[in-house]
């Protein structure tokens, strides 16, 4: 079994150094490439003001998060949820810091993000595959056809499902081919049959019935009839 944990933050503003905090954190776990169900998400009180700009991005506020617990309360519960899992973030640099910050501040026995889980960067990934482009998450969304039409502001978890499809999409050849030791799962139900390597198995050849066998002839005369020069298809089967 794969796990990967596809994570995503927000915060009060983007500098770490300049004491700004995270203030939510949403997490959807794969299996096996697969979603399994399984999410972590919560609003955090940053005990701090969040800067105007930031909340132009996300849409949450001081007073929303009033009530909310502070990152130490569920500090426990968070790393229990990445615990020896792979971390997917995009722009990774940014939420570990951030992370960081709050596990340093929740009690240095906690440790840092990467002692809990490995850390990849979805952001390097995309500007490996696709060089000299925009590689956002709503670029690779476009490019890889992953619906996004909800997402009018910023939202950890609404952004960490994003990912997944977009990480899924990136790495779908990979998946397919499963190499490195990756296998696609089964559909559930879906019976596994042995393969015998002493057997031989031949693909069925389906022959064309004899009304489309004339309905191709007839589309080959009109393509001919189009053509000054006569249809290449035609030119080319004439010559095998």
């Amino acid at each position: 079994m794969t796990r990967k944990v596809v994570l995503d933050t927000e915060t009060t503003g983007l500098e770490v150094e300049r004491g700004h905090r995270v203030i939510e954190i949403g997490c959807v776990e794969l299996v096996d490439r697969r979603p399994s169900g399984r999410e972590f998400h919560c609003y955090l009180n940053p005990e701090r003001a969040i800067d105007a700009g930031a909340v132009a991005v996300h849409g949450i506020t001081d007073e929303f998060l009033r009530d909310k617990p502070r990152f130490a309360e569920i500090a426990n519960e968070f790393l229990a949820f990445i615990e020896g899992a792979e971390l997917l973030i995009h722009n990774a640099a940014f939420d570990t810091a951030f992370l960081d910050g709050e596990l340093a501040r929740a009690g240095s026995a906690l440790g840092n993000v990467a002692a809990h889980a490995t850390v990849t960067d979805t952001l390097a990934m995309a500007r490996q595959k696709y060089p000299g482009q925009k590689n956002t998450l709503d670029a690779l969304c476009k490019r890889l056809g992953v619906d996004n039409s909800q997402r009018e502001i910023h939202g950890a978890l609404l952004d960490a499902h994003l990912l997944a499809d977009v990480w899924v999409a990136m790495t779908a050849g990979q998946g397919a081919l499963a190499l490195g030791g990756e296998r696609p799962a089964a559909h559930p139900g879906t019976p596994a049959h042995a393969v015998n390597p002493g057997v031989t198995v031949r693909p069925r050849v389906q022959h064309a019935t004899a009304v489309e066998a004339a309905a191709h002839t007839a589309r080959m005369a009109a393509l001919d009839q189009a053509c000054a020069a006569g249809n290449l298809w035609q030119r080319t089967t004439q010559l095998d």
